[in-house]
């Protein structure tokens, strides 16, 4: 009759093994200082016999090198960041590295709580989605950093923190496509999935300074908007930027309040998959057609905007290259490149479907 083991196997049982010293055994299990290649196979053979598993975090204590990295995003659920994800992995397996990927929903207190598991960790760099919006709440990435761990921005930048970050032009893609919108004889546009903030702003300063102390997306995204409407000479109208709680439901409730306005949007900028999708419930409500009765541009283009009837006309992130991209700059920084604070963007594409159709003639 057999017992089960306790506990896993340790060095000294696969030094015993292996019929080698404990000191040659740590050596090669450890992957440091010089083992000749046939004890080496001796003690790797003897550990695989018995179950010997190493201790990556005593290793990566004793080296200094934990071959991982962290990944902090806002939602996984999001395709965009799994598609970053996917790129930051694949790069990383490239280069024999593992992934630990920790999902924070969008909150500053589990970012924070995120951060501090992987500096317990001690990977060897984080790649993050920060939710932080400046350098006075992004101390846990200082704290990072303070720690010896480089620390590399992706889709969101944080002004005076003075990190790489790897974005697209998040400005000059939403230009695009309200210029689109615009050149089909659009005047009324909505906006949805505007600054945060509980009341609606109402002078065109006060649209930007709230979108500013949001998420560095959503600053640029509604920026690059305006910058469309100034080009044409179109008025601002405060009630055509949704504002308030970000998430499908207040969009929804948002888009509803604008389409029944007096003089209601003609066409909607959608700048996240759920502000899409939200409106589009909302479309759906006020039994309205897209395109035939209001035109339609999102971001994030997936194959279920191909299916949609019409299909959607959608902004493309190269969502692999935002993730191999950030991948390189923060090896490039774990192997001792200095980080200059730059900011590496990444283009973006639209695809035009059908979800765009000449405004109605008034």
């Amino acid at each position: 009759m057999t017992s089960e083991r306790s506990a896993p196997p340790t060095i000294s049982e696969v030094a015993i093994e292996a019929g080698v010293g404990r000191s040659t055994a740590a050596r090669t299990l450890g992957g440091y200082g010089y083992v000749s290649p046939e004890l080496r196979e001796r003690v790797l053979a003897a550990a695989d016999r018995i179950g010997y598993r190493a201790n990556a975090l005593a290793r990566s204590m004793s080296t200094g090198v934990s071959h991982t990295i962290g990944v902090i995003v806002a939602d996984l659920a999001n395709p965009f960041f799994g598609g970053v994800v996917r790129g930051i992995s694949d790069a990383a397996h490239e280069r024999g590295s593992d992934t630990v990927v920790i999902s924070t929903n969008e909150h500053l207190s589990e970012e924070v709580a995120a951060t501090n598991v992987l500096i317990d960790k001690r990977v060897d760099g984080i790649i993050i989605a920060s939710a932080a919006v400046d350098a006075a709440s992004a101390t846990h990435i200082e704290q990072a950093r303070d720690h010896g761990i480089p620390v590399v921005l992706v889709d969101r930048a944080i002004p005076g923190l003075g990190l790489d970050a790897v974005v697209i032009d998040n400005r000059a893609a939403a230009r695009g496509a309200v210029e689109r919108l615009i050149a089909a004889g659009h005047r009324r546009i909505g906006f949805v999935w505007g600054p945060p903030v509980p009341e609606r702003p109402r002078r065109r300063r006060e649209m930007i300074d709230a979108a500013a102390r949001s998420l560095w997306t959503d600053g640029e995204r509604l920026q690059g908007y305006l910058d469309a409407l100034d080009d044409e000479g179109i008025v601002f109208d405060a009630d055509l930027v949704m504002v308030g709680e970000k998430t499908e439901a207040h969009a929804l409730q948002e888009v509803g309040r604008m389409l029944a306005m007096t003089d209601p949007p003609t066409a909607l900028f959608c700048t996240e998959t759920d502000a899409l999708t939200g409106s589009l419930r909302a479309l759906r409500e006020a039994r309205l057609r897209v395109a035939a009765d209001v035109s339609l541009i999102g971001f994030d283009d997936s194959s279920w905007a191909t299916v949609m009837e019409p299909p959607l006309t959608m902004i493309e992130q190269p969502m692999l290259a935002l993730g191999t991209r950030a991948a390189e700059v923060l090896f490039a920084a774990v192997e001792g490149q200095d980080s200059r604070g730059e900011l590496h963007t990444l283009d973006t594409r639209l695809i035009e479907r059908e979800s765009v159709a000449p405004a109605p003639r008034l």
